[in-house]
């Protein structure tokens, strides 16, 4: 029999992918403060899951091709006069999801089940689930491994880096691409409410514990594995929700860590005081 025959395992390995994955990408999303960009990408990608079930193709290859529009979308809005990144972002959710409603609107007998894209399912992804989210995974690392230092150098000095003459367009698109191709893998399992979570949960919790970027990006993937094997250890114990337990568990973590590190400021503020 093999290994990956059992629900239960594939489902632990899912939940390690995207656990890295969410983790290490998340630094890049807080650290360019794009968690509502995420966030508004998981909904506005909706039209292209909408037209992939009418079409009968895979639902999330429908909402990739989608959201690379969007993401071009983002970009040229958000170089228009007087807009900025967020007011781009709000016009792509509103717009994209409106998009969606129309089209489902329009279809008599329309009764495709996008339940699944909507919460995910852990425990029902499949071998092929797995494999695509390996491949994106290294596919990602791979390619934050070549660009990793520009991209991250256009998030905190965007002046210096086109100063430099670093092509800051591309890599803004780049940059975007990467976050829509880790919601899409993510989706499976989180589905698109709770994807959000693991994306910008570990990343901010690590960001929280240390400064250096040498400790940041595999704190975050560890975090970002840790919270997601719990939650399917939770799934399974007492047969709740996968995608619900991880995201309860990253807002645990988050709001522990926040607040030892609240308490610890003012215990080294007042200790300074007294010195």
């Amino acid at each position: 029999m093999n290994w990956l025959d059992s629900t239960v395992n594939r489902a632990l390995v899912e939940a390690v992918l995207v656990g890295v994955l969410g983790g290490v990408v998340g630094v890049f999303v807080v650290a360019r403060r794009l968690p509502f960009f995420t966030m508004a990408l998981t909904h506005a990608t909706f039209p292209g899951i909408v037209v992939a079930a009418m079409l009968g193709v895979n639902l999330y290859l429908g909402g990739g091709l989608f959201g690379l529009l969007v993401v071009a979308a983002v970009l040229l809005f958000g170089r228009g006069r007087g807009q900025d990144f967020g007011t781009a972002t709000g016009i792509a959710l509103s717009g994209g999801f409106a998009l969606g409603v129309v089209l489902v609107s329009a279809q008599d007998g329309f009764t495709k089940d996008l339940a699944a894209y909507t919460v995910g399912d852990l425990l029902a992804v499949g071998t092929g689930d797995l494999v695509a989210t390996a491949a994106v995974t290294v596919g990602v690392l791979l390619l934050l491994a070549l660009v990793g230092k520009e991209l991250l150098l256009a998030a905190f000095d965007p002046v210096g880096a086109a100063a430099l003459g670093l092509p800051t367009l591309l890599l803004d698109f780049a940059l975007l691409t990467i976050v829509e191709v880790t919601v899409v893998a993510t989706v499976p399992a989180l589905g698109t409410i709770l994807a959000v979570a693991l994306i910008v949960g570990p990343a901010a919790t690590a960001r929280l514990l240390t400064d250096r970027l040498a400790v940041l990006f595999p704190g975050a993937a560890a975090i970002g594995v840790a919270c997601a094997l719990a939650g399917v250890w939770v799934s399974t114990q007492w047969n709740v929700a996968t995608g619900a337990s991880i995201a309860l568990f990253v807002g645990l973590v988050f709001g522990t860590v926040f607040l030892g590190t609240a308490v610890r400021g003012r215990v080294r503020r007042a200790a300074a005081v007294r010195a």
